[in-house]
């Protein structure tokens, strides 16, 4: 848990260590020999075992040079280091802001020691074709995506240099518009089967990069851009007739109503709260903050303060312990 800048009563300060308190002691109790510090011996239960990162051999025991948490695949044995940078792995979904457009190719920072290199010919074109990238589609780079434009895409493969190649080849993936980017500590996302979800009830969709960049934004419906097009040919002369109503749609399409600007700040500082708890930041616990927060009637600034830490902790505690049950 990171060091929290809020004035805390007494009472608060009691019910906020004891929650943690309970919380430390669930984690132990599941796993006693996860978490590790410096000089630590990790136990082994088995011959042939291979030392991976984060581990030595001192006087005939493993024992951990970093502080965080023993990770076991097979007979191999790490140690995962809390608080450290994002380490891509090939199929992980990203968020990016695009730093600068050059021939065939935009770069993205994203949380790494290194830009992120995404290739037109890595991209979905606009039009929805497959076919080979021409002279012009590079010339029309800049109006698929320009500098400080958020870019969704997955982490296609790692260069022997360290550099890392992206791909945006779905209707999915692409720019981000309509919402808020929060960054958190990339420790706190675990990789998962789907990072992208739908909140049908607030009409939102969250994307939970695994570099610690989440997107919030309003509810875009995926569109096949070529029947757009094939139907706008068809029906050239009136487009140009209408022209004053498309530009009206256009605008609309930008505008986003205020009810889902209420539900993004909500979510928003749901995923803040967590944060700064040190809580894994998934769905399941993200929405189950938001519904805490509508059923005490808070508004939404009220949920930075001191008494909603206390409570969400104390409800992730009981969240624990109930599932814990349940096994």
């Amino acid at each position: 848990m990171r060091n929290l800048q809020l004035s805390f009563n007494q009472t608060q300060k009691v019910r906020l260590e004891k929650a943690l308190e309970r919380l430390e002691s669930l984690s132990s109790k599941s796993n006693p020999n996860s978490c590790v510090t410096v000089g630590d011996t990790i136990p082994v239960y088995e011959d042939g075992i291979l030392k991976g990162h984060g581990t030595s051999d001192q006087k005939g025991e493993l024992a951990a040079t970093v502080c965080g948490v023993v990770e076991r695949i097979n007979k191999l044995i790490y140690v995962r280091a809390l608080r450290a940078r994002y380490k891509p792995e090939t199929g992980d979904i990203v968020i990016g802001r695009v730093i600068e457009v050059v021939p065939k190719r935009w770069k993205l920072e994203i949380n790494f020691t290194q830009d992120a290199i995404l290739m037109l010919s890595s991209m979905n074109l606009p039009d929805g074709i497959q076919r080979r990238r021409t002279a012009v589609d590079e010339l029309n780079m800049r109006s698929i995506f320009t500098e400080n434009d958020l870019v969704c895409a997955e982490v296609r493969s790692s260069q022997g240099d360290g550099s890392l190649q992206l791909q945006a080849r779905n209707q999915k993936y692409g720019k981000l518009e309509r919402g808020q980017l929060l960054t958190v500590d990339p420790y706190l996302v675990k990789r998962r089967k789907q990072h992208f979800h739908h909140l049908e009830e607030y009409g939102i969709d969250l994307i939970i990069g695994c570099n610690g960049y989440i997107w919030i934004g309003d509810h875009v419906e995926a569109r096949d851009k070529m029947v757009v097009d094939q139907g706008s040919n068809s029906e050239q002369p009136i487009a140009k007739c209408d022209k004053n109503s498309m530009d009206l749609d256009e605008q609309d399409g930008t505008y986003t109503p205020r009810e889902a600007r209420e539900n993004i700040c909500r979510i928003a500082n749901a995923i803040r709260v967590l944060s700064r708890l040190g809580f894994n930041i998934t769905v399941e616990v993200i929405l189950e903050t938001v519904n805490l927060s509508n059923s005490l009637n808070l508004d939404i600034h009220d949920m930075l303060g001191s008494e909603f830490y206390v409570l969400v902790a104390e409800s992730e505690a009981e969240r624990r312990s109930l599932s814990k049950r349940k096994r």
